[in-house]
């Protein structure tokens, strides 16, 4: 049987909150030690299993995951009416921020995916001023509705940042 069908309903659910939604709030610490939240678009890069974001070298949010890489994104669906708001499924994921260098592999793989799900942002990506990151996931706490809520380690994001049934990257 497929591997899939063997998946938790709640990893299944989370890959689907990470593969519908496109955008999420990302924390960082600036140089004071003060909370920074932020919108960042964002994708998945399946094979590394990390979120990457594109970023302007002149935003705050840059400048602190520069100096302090440990960074925290919360992904959520959006309001429907008529549906609680406390039941929202939603995930945060912590993780740590690498620029990425131009060019290198993960570079160009961290392009990829991003133009596919933003393909407007191309031109963004020939600005010099702006960078690719890479958000490696070291854990998260799951929220899927009401009652149903877990953490997860790094290796369990990484199964659903991955296709169902893909075992492991590189």
């Amino acid at each position: 049987m497929p591997d899939e069908l063997h998946e938790p309903r709640l990893t299944n659910a989370l890959r689907t909150l990470l593969r519908t939604q496109r955008i999420a709030a990302l924390g960082t610490l600036g140089e004071d030690g003060a909370p920074f939240v932020s919108m960042v678009p964002f994708a998945v890069e399946p094979v590394s299993a990390s979120l990457v974001i594109h970023v302007s070298g002149l935003a705050a949010h840059t400048r602190n995951l520069q100096a302090a890489p440990r960074v925290s994104l919360l992904v959520m669906q959006a309001e429907r009416d008529g549906e609680p708001v406390h039941a929202l499924p939603r995930v945060t994921l912590e993780g740590r921020a690498a620029v990425l260098v131009v060019d290198s592999a993960a570079w160009v793989d961290a392009r990829r995916v991003y133009l596919a799900r933003f393909p407007e942002a191309e031109p963004m990506t020939q600005l010099g001023d702006f960078r690719f990151v890479a958000v490696a996931v070291q854990g998260a706490r799951q929220v899927a509705g009401f009652g149903a809520a877990r953490s997860l380690d790094a290796d369990a994001v990484a199964r659903a940042l991955r296709p169902a049934g893909q075992a492991s990257g590189r």
